[in-house]
């Protein structure tokens, strides 16, 4: 009986990921599905979805729009909810997506100097006049397997830079330092 739990465990642990990556990708492609009209074609909801993405990105690097993205992001800014939560969004996809990425420095810090504890981040600035603070870094460390975390200020002598690829340390520290790096 021990063993065939086992095996079932053995099983689960293959089926349940993939299983779930594909239930969330078929829900993602049904959800654009209904969001657009198909015709009675899968999948063209997401051609439909991906094409209007790109067409905005073409239009919005046009000099005659530029004016009126920024004029709608004052207004976003000014408005009193919605200002939180469009500000949040877009500092979370800026850091991970386009020019202004925040994680792509990944450190090693010490958390004391009696212990030898380290815990793996990101350094997001390594200016901090503006708190008046010279002397510290301020280092993300994400959590494992959440989708939040927390951020530290730390002396920059606490810090090892990482000659690693951002993503495989991002990877490492979300999955608890489970999967492997490099």
């Amino acid at each position: 009986m021990r063993k065939l739990f086992n095996y079932f465990l053995n099983g689960f642990l293959i089926v349940a990921p993939i299983g779930l990556t594909l239930y969330i990708l078929y829900a993602v492609f049904r959800w654009l599905d209904n969001l657009f009209p198909n015709y009675g074609v899968p999948g063209l909801g997401l051609l439909v979805a991906m094409a209007l993405v790109t067409i905005v990105g073409f239009v919005a690097r046009s000099f005659m729009v530029r004016p009126f993205l920024v004029i709608a992001e004052r207004v976003m800014h000014r408005t009193p909810l919605v200002s939180i939560i469009y500000s949040s969004l877009k500092d979370l996809f800026d850091a991970f997506v386009g020019d202004n990425q925040k994680f792509n420095c990944p450190v090693l810090v010490r958390l004391n100097a009696q212990d030898n504890v380290y815990k793996m981040g990101f350094v997001t600035q390594d200016n901090l006049e503006a708190l008046h603070r010279e002397d510290l870094v301020a280092v993300y460390f994400p959590h494992s397997y959440n989708f939040s975390g927390e951020l530290v200020l730390v002396p920059p002598a606490s810090v090892t830079y990482l000659e690693l690829p951002s993503s495989e340390v991002m990877k490492f520290i979300v999955s608890g330092g489970v999967s492997r790096l490099g």
